[in-house]
């Protein structure tokens, strides 16, 4: 009648539980596969832009993503075994939808720098990017058919943009082992 038994209930969860721990079994569930590199120095990323205060929210927001992920120690120059370096080389904002009549409602903030990861005691780079790019959106009209969607400030499209940046960048980073 298409009914399985209790014994055949009972071997057809044995066996999904089974290819579950074992699809799962080369898996490491902690974050300890960074080599000799267990700490990590973010000083303040140098400024070659006119967008002031980026330097300080760009780093503090390197850093934050570092802490979340939990794989290496975020701690002094002195201390680490392995430095971030970068150079914020650029900031745009551009239109990015319009309206039907060509009104900007939203614009795009893209944030680029260069950065490399080198271990501290010899120097030596880890890894090496000459472009990274993050970037956010931020609408500047709200929508009157939904009020969820309210006017935002360039500040949370560039906390948008710093967010993606510094993801990319721990990912890279923790990646590099």
């Amino acid at each position: 009648m298409g009914m399985l038994s209790v014994k055949g209930k009972f071997s057809l969860a044995a066996s999904l539980t089974t290819a579950l721990f074992l699809g799962c079994g080369y898996y490491s569930f902690s974050s300890s596969h960074t080599g000799e590199i267990k700490s990590i120095a973010v000083p303040l990323f140098e400024n070659q832009t006119q967008e002031a205060g980026i330097t300080e929210a760009l780093t503090q927001g390197i850093i934050d993503g570092f802490i979340q992920d939990n794989s290496l120690k975020v701690t002094t120059r002195e201390k680490a075994d392995a430095v971030l370096v970068g150079i914020i080389t650029g900031y745009e904002r551009k239109p990015n939808s319009f309206d039907r009549q060509e009104n900007v409602t939203e614009y795009i903030i893209r944030i680029y720098v260069k950065a490399f990861l080198e271990k501290n005691k010899d120097k030596s780079k880890i890894w090496e990017a000459e472009k990274m790019e993050g970037w956010g959106t931020f609408r500047i009209v709200g929508d009157s058919n939904n009020p969820a969607l309210q006017p935002e400030t360039e500040e949370q499209g560039r906390q948008r943009a710093i967010a993606k940046l510094g993801e990319d960048i721990v990912n890279r980073t923790v990646k590099s082992w």
